[in-house]
């Protein structure tokens, strides 16, 4: 089986007009449209950065020439190839998540996938008790004891985002989105520390009171602030066995730079320069999230 875990890093990415504008290019016309309607910089780059991790999977994995591939939304927001399609290409799930300083994608054959990033930052209008109070409900009982018992404020804000990356890596492996009660899934965690070096797999998933056998859950930290859960599951096919019984050792994202990321791109369209100008004179980021990032 195949897999791939790569993250690249938006937050300290500076592109060049000449960088931005060919990474436009190189995307399909209706998605550089959207990510120019971003007000903020810091957005924009994470759209950016998602779109080429896709696109360089899908030419370098599956083996779809870039100017052929064509990615399209679900009607729940997920990417998914939809031409021309190669028999390989069937056996491949992918998911993306940006938030905070990175980028990240995540990529398996016959398995369902879904990965999720969160960044542990200070909430900014209200104490991290009353921010606990405003998400009661996502959790269950449970998972509020692990969060509230993890020592200071910040180690509760980082258990309070490891528990969200692993119910959004969940959602968005099964594709359900929107209206999943999240306290159906409970989390119960590993008691071994995160750390860099290498990720764990040891967390179990409880649905509806039941734990669940056939996920696989891989935690990881890319650095002190920033949490990935990645979500494994059995393939929609008859007879396939549960991602434990024959998972590899859980490896580690590799750090793409931008070159790298380019490595296999090919334009698409014409370059527009107008579109570095419109870029170039975004905010980076809204004033809450420039004053509590030190890290970009």
């Amino acid at each position: 089986m195949g897999s791939v875990r790569w993250a690249f890093r938006c937050g300290s990415w500076t592109p060049s007009r000449s960088d931005w504008l060919f990474a436009a290019r190189c995307i399909q016309r209706e998605e550089k449209d959207r990510i120019g309607q971003f007000v903020f910089a810091k957005d924009a780059k994470s759209a950016m950065a998602g779109r080429l991790l896709l696109r360089r999977f899908v030419c370098e994995k599956i083996g779809i020439p870039w100017t052929e591939i064509k990615l399209q939304r679900s009607p729940r927001g997920k990417p998914y190839l939809a031409a021309p399609l190669k028999d390989s290409s069937q056996d491949w799930s992918f998911n993306i998540s940006h938030q905070g300083d990175y980028a990240v994608l995540v990529a398996e054959q016959g398995l369902q996938v879904g990965v999720d990033i969160m960044k542990t930052t200070m909430p900014g209008s209200s104490s991290v008790p009353e921010f606990f109070r405003i998400m009661t409900r996502q959790f269950t009982a449970y998972e509020w004891s692990t969060i509230q018992s993890a020592g200071s404020e910040h180690q509760q804000l980082a258990a309070f985002y490891r528990h969200w990356a692993l119910k959004e890596s969940f959602i968005k492996a099964i594709g359900t989105g929107l209206g999943f009660n999240l306290q159906r899934v409970e989390f119960h965690l590993t008691s071994e520390t995160l750390t860099q070096a290498r990720p764990l797999r040891q967390t179990k998933m409880h649905l509806d009171e039941e734990e669940e056998d056939d996920w696989v859950f891989e935690e990881s930290l890319l650095d002190a602030d920033h949490h990935v859960a990645v979500a494994l599951g059995t393939a929609d096919t008859p007879g396939s066995a549960p991602p434990s019984s024959s998972l590899p050792p859980p490896s580690t994202f590799t750090l793409l730079s931008f070159s790298e990321l380019m490595a296999s791109a090919s334009p698409l369209t014409d370059e527009d320069p107008a579109y570095w100008d419109s870029f170039n004179v975004k905010t980076e980021a809204p004033q809450r999230q420039r004053d509590t990032h030190t890290s970009t």
